[in-house]
């Protein structure tokens, strides 16, 4: 396969950091450990094909309240641009959470498939961003 053994990356670090930035991203090999080397605008690209999506009920009070599908959140808040904020912010709290604890995150059945959202969750690292890029579908009480 493309695998690059570790030691000759290692030996040749700037040049492997410079084509993986300007050229194309590397596979990487180290003993049995296999390795994906990429800039996180190629990260980014990879990561465009997820979205988070909301289901948005309003609520007898008059506020709103969105539940992820993608991950297992709720948040409620006076208006939608309230409850988006609010679930942007939870999102990226628990994207830091799972990171923190990746090793024991990413192996539990039910976490596992939340590695790609979190790491773009991390990436854009921006509560606006994420808030407005919330895809909400109308949800019934």
């Amino acid at each position: 396969m493309l695998m690059e053994q570790a030691t000759a990356v290692r030996k040749e670090w700037s040049a492997v950091c410079d084509s993986v930035i300007h050229e194309k991203p590397r596979f990487i090999k180290r003993t049995r450990d296999k390795m994906w080397f990429s800039s996180l605008e190629t990260m980014t690209q990879i990561l465009e094909a997820y979205h988070f999506t909301a289901v948005k009920y309003m609520e007898e009070d008059g506020s709103v309240t969105l539940s992820l599908n993608e991950i297992d959140l709720v948040e409620n808040g006076a208006d939608e641009q309230e409850a988006r904020m609010k679930l942007a912010k939870s999102i990226l709290d628990y994207s830091l959470e799972y990171y923190n604890e990746y090793e024991t995150y990413s192996h539990s059945p039910n976490r596992k498939p939340h590695i790609p959202y979190i790491f773009k969750a991390l990436i854009i690292d921006d509560l606006e961003t994420i808030g407005e890029m919330l895809q909400c579908q109308d949800g019934k009480n």
